[in-house]
């Protein structure tokens, strides 16, 4: 399919002063395998063709990381690109970082976060002396990463007294029409991040394809677009065609009425266990 004249719609991306676009190339799909170059390079380089302008990517991502760097080349500098940290310590993460500039070929990245929040102890290890938030900031004075975010899918409390305790700009959170049923982000972090003006990515907005069993993709895109706040979805593609058809939904997107968004919450009611798998059990 050829790439669209028109633009891919922007919106900022909460206080970084930057602007990204609402679809944004998640780190699943095919870029989460490994010895599947030529595949992984046609999605990059569609989605680059396409006006995506937001990247993700962590060394817990399998050959991501080496997919990017052997394809962006100068076009680096089209992107806002984001990678993690999944290590809880100060060293630890300083050479992740290290290994992870050195396989995305690149000298910096645009936003660095703790990957995957998820419990009191990883709150505990972070924070403490010697901990990764040390390396967040270390790496932010060298130059090294640009902004500072976290990412969480298992529990909004997490998330919330991280957001506590560190100003950081942007936070990573799951994100689909089922999310207000049970332990809801929507809410919780969500609405804490508007209030501290951070950038708002959303991701499992299809909870790996589980969601468009009750709805289509530009209801599942549109759905999370619509929640005040958010800057952008990234959604893992596994091919080139994935790729047009989350840009074609998102350069025709008009926010969803507040009665469009109840009824397509309805949708997913009795479902809601199935479709936030990745939330922590009820206790």
């Amino acid at each position: 399919m050829p790439t669209s004249s028109v633009s891919l719609p922007t919106r900022p991306l909460g206080n970084t002063g930057r602007q990204v676009t609402l679809f944004g190339l998640g780190g699943e799909g095919v870029l989460r395998t490994w010895g599947e170059e030529r595949e992984a390079a046609s999605v990059i380089s569609r989605a680059l063709d396409q006006g995506v302008t937001y990247c993700d990517t962590a060394p817990a991502y399998a050959g991501s990381l080496d997919y990017y760097g052997a394809t962006l080349g100068e076009r680096r500098q089209q992107v806002f690109w984001a990678s993690k940290t999944h290590d809880r310590t100060r060293d630890g993460s300083l050479r992740l970082l290290d290994e992870s500039l050195c396989r995305a070929r690149t000298d910096h990245f645009d936003l660095w976060q703790l990957h995957d929040l998820r419990t009191t102890d990883d709150l505990r290890r972070i924070f403490s002396k010697g901990g990764a938030l040390e390396a967040l900031v270390q790496a932010k004075a060298e130059g090294r990463v640009k902004h500072l975010g976290i990412t969480g899918h298992h529990d909004p409390a997490i998330l919330l007294e991280a957001m506590r305790r560190f100003a950081f700009d942007t936070v990573l959170v799951a994100l689909n029409a089922a999310d207000g049923h049970r332990l809801p982000f929507i809410s919780t972090v969500v609405a804490e991040a508007v209030r501290q003006e951070m950038g708002v990515i959303a991701m499992k907005v299809c909870a790996q394809k589980r969601v468009l069993d009750y709805m289509t993709m530009t209801e599942a895109l549109g759905y999370v677009w619509s929640i005040p706040g958010v800057s952008l979805a990234i959604v893992g593609c596994e091919t080139p065609a994935e790729v047009d058809e989350n840009a074609n939904i998102a350069r025709t997107f008009q926010p969803f009425a507040p009665e469009r968004m109840r009824e397509l919450e309805a949708r997913t009611s009795r479902s809601a266990r199935a479709l936030a798998y990745f939330k922590r059990p009820e206790m």
